[in-house]
């Protein structure tokens, strides 16, 4: 009769032994892709922008210098943008309440 686990457990040896060789270092590891400071500075910086647009574009509908179709668009990704940002500012504030109320 075989001992069908000293079997099984020589087959996992020699495969986590396989894997444990192809396995990359740590060092050697990068990150798919920004990490989550540098993506939180890119959407912050790219509301300013949207922000900045959409005033100047008021401003040159002012003027006479700009469509009643532009300044309509500009205004509304710019009420957009401050709503998601108002949202988003709500929601931090919101947990970091909650992680403060935790007990020790």
């Amino acid at each position: 009769m075989t001992d069908f686990s000293a079997i099984r457990s020589s087959y996992v040896q020699a495969a986590y032994s396989k894997a444990a060789e192809n396995k990359p270092a740590a060092a050697d590891v990068k990150p798919a892709g920004p990490d989550f400071s540098t993506m939180v500075a890119n959407a912050a910086q790219e509301a300013v922008e949207t922000v900045r647009t959409g005033d100047t574009m008021a401003i040159a509908g002012l003027n006479g210098q700009a469509g009643l179709q532009q300044v309509v668009e500009a205004t509304m990704a710019m009420e957009s943008t401050v709503q998601v940002s108002v949202a988003l500012r709500d929601k931090l504030v919101e947990a970091y309440q909650d992680v403060m109320r935790m007990p020790i």
